[in-house]
C-alpha cells in the first residue's frame, strides 16, 4: 500500500495515505509561512546545541548550517516553492533542507518536538514584530509631538459628548492621543519581557533527554530567559493573548483619533484638509472627497497627513464655551462652585432667551443672576486668557502644553537609547 508518510514529521505510526481533504484541513502553511526566518534561526541554534551534545558531528552541523542558509536565501528572494506535502513551515523547511544536503537533515529534529519548535518560532517572530511596531509607534508619536510644538498657538473648541465644551489648544488635542500611544509603547515593552522567554529544549511536554545546553540556545537566539517548566512552555499561549489585547487597545486609540480627524475634515467643521494623496472620491458624486485613509485606520494602522485650518478652528470658538469661566469668575469672588455653576447656567438661559451671545449680556443682566457681577466680567470673554488659566501640569495653557512636549521629547529620546 502506498504511503505519503515520507515527508511528514509524524508519519511512521500511520498506514496508507491521508485523505486530501484532511491534508488541506490540517495544513497551516498558509498562515505560518510568515515564520520562515524565525524557524530557520531556531534550527541553526538547535543544530549547534546538538553538536555540543555529541548528537551530530562537526561536519554534519556544517552541512546543516550551509543547507539552512540556502533555504534562507530562497525564502528571502521569494523563490521558495511550497509543495502539497508541506503541511507547515517546519515540514517545508526540513523537506527543502533534505533536498539540499540529504540524510544529515534527518538529524536536525533530534530531541526536538514541533511543540517547542512552533512555540519558539512564534516568540521569535513576535519579538521582531514588537520591535517593528514600537519603532512605528515612536515615529508617529514623534511626528505628533513636533506638530504640537509647531501649532501650539492655535486654539480650537474642545468637545465632550460631541458638543462644544471649552476652548483648548489644538496641540493639547494632539498630545491627548500621543499620551495614549505612549502607554501602548510601554505596554508593548512589558509584553516583550514575557514574549522573550525561550521554550526550545522543552520537547513535546516532558523536556529534552539529550543533555541539550539550553543556555547555549538562549544565547544564540538572544532570549532573556529560559522557560521554567516544559509542560507550560509548550502548552501556553498567554503571550499571544496579551499581544492580541495590545493590538485591540492600540487600534482603539488610533480609531478614536481617526474619528475626530474625520469629523474635523468635514465641510461642517472644516478644521483640517486631508491631502488628496490620502483621500478617495465617490463613484457616484463627483464633488466628494472621502477621508478613506482615516476610515481605514479605524480597522488597521495607516499613515495620514493633514493641514490645520486655524481660522476655521478659532472661528468655531463661541462665548457659550466660556460659561465655565463665568462660574470661575464668581468662584474667585468667593462664591461656592456649585452656586456659581448654577448662576452661570442661568446667565446662559437669559442669553438664549434674548437670542444673543453670552458675552453680549450687560452687567445689569448678569446682576439679576448675582450681585457679585460687575464691569470686570468683561475680562472673561477672552479665549487665550481662558486656556491660559489651565496652567497646572497636564492642562491646556501654553506653559503646560510646552511641558508636555518637552516630556515627550525626553521620553522619545530615552526610548531610542
Amino acid at each position: 500500500m502506498a504511503s505519503s508518510e515520507g515527508n511528514k514529521l509524524w508519519g511512521g505510526r500511520f498506514v496508507g495515505n491521508t485523505d486530501p481533504i484532511m491534508e488541506k484541513f490540517n495544513a497551516s502553511i498558509a498562515y505560518d509561512q510568515r515564520m520562515w526566518e524565525a524557524d530557520i534561526k531556531g534550527s541553526k541554534a538547535y543544530v549547534k546545541a546538538l553538536q555540543k551534545a555529541g548528537l551530530v558531528t562537526q561536519n554534519e552541523m556544517q552541512q546543516i548550517l550551509t543547507g539552512l542558509d540556502k533555504v534562507f536565501d530562497e525564502w528571502s528572494k521569494g523563490e521558495f516553492k511550497i509543495k502539497p506535502g508541506d503541511e507547515d513551515i517546519h515540514t517545508a523547511n526540513e523537506r527543502r533542507l533534505k533536498e539540499f544536503i540529504g540524510d544529515p537533515a534527518g538529524k536536525l529534529h533530534t530531541g526536538r518536538s514541533r511543540n517547542d519548535q512552533v512555540a519558539t518560532d512564534m516568540r521569535l517572530w513576535l519579538r521582531d514584530a514588537i520591535a517593528a511596531l514600537k519603532g512605528l509607534a515612536l515615529q508617529l508619536i514623534g511626528t505628533m509631538v513636533e506638530r504640537a510644538a509647531a501649532e501650539i498657538d492655535i486654539l480650537c473648541p474642545g468637545y465632550t459628548h460631541m458638543q462644544r465644551a471649552q476652548p483648548i489648544r489644538w496641540s493639547h488635542w494632539i498630545l491627548s492621543h500621543a499620551v495614549a500611544l505612549s502607554r501602548d509603547v510601554e505596554r508593548l515593552e512589558d509584553i516583550r519581557r514575557r514574549v522573550n522567554v525561550m521554550p526550545l529544549g522543552s520537547g513535546a511536554i516532558a523536556g529534552n533527554p539529550f543533555n541539550i545546553d539550553r543556555e547555549l540556545l538562549r544565547q544564540e537566539l538572544n532570549f532573556d530567559s529560559i522557560s521554567i517548566n516544559s509542560m507550560d512552555a509548550t502548552g501556553q499561549r498567554d503571550f499571544v493573548a496579551e499581544f492580541l489585547f495590545w493590538g485591540s487597545m492600540c487600534l482603539t486609540h488610533l480609531s478614536k483619533m481617526a474619528e475626530d480627524l474625520i469629523l474635523f475634515s468635514t465641510k461642517e467643521f472644516s478644521f483640517i484638509t486631508l491631502s488628496d494623496a490620502y483621500s478617495t472620491g465617490s463613484s457616484l458624486m463627483p464633488q466628494k472627497k472621502n477621508a478613506d485613509s482615516l476610515e481605514l485606520i479605524r480597522s488597521k494602522a495607516g499613515r495620514v497627513f493633514g493641514r490645520v485650518n486655524q481660522i476655521a478652528m478659532e472661528g468655531a470658538l463661541s462665548p457659550d464655551m466660556l460659561a465655565t469661566d463665568l462660574a470661575y469668575h464668581l468662584v474667585r469672588k468667593g462664591m461656592p462652585f456649585r452656586e456659581a455653576h448654577s448662576c452661570a447656567g442661568k446667565a446662559v438661559y437669559i442669553a438664549e432667551s434674548k437670542n444673543i451671545h453670552l458675552s453680549k449680556l450687560t452687567v445689569e443682566d448678569l446682576q439679576t443672576v448675582s450681585p457679585l457681577f460687575d464691569k470686570d466680567v468683561s475680562s472673561v470673554w477672552d479665549y487665550i486668557k481662558s486656556v491660559e488659566q489651565y496652567s497646572a501640569p497636564g492642562g491646556t495653557a501654553r506653559s503646560s502644553v510646552t511641558a508636555q512636549i518637552q516630556h515627550f521629547r525626553t521620553w522619545l529620546h530615552a526610548q531610542k537609547q
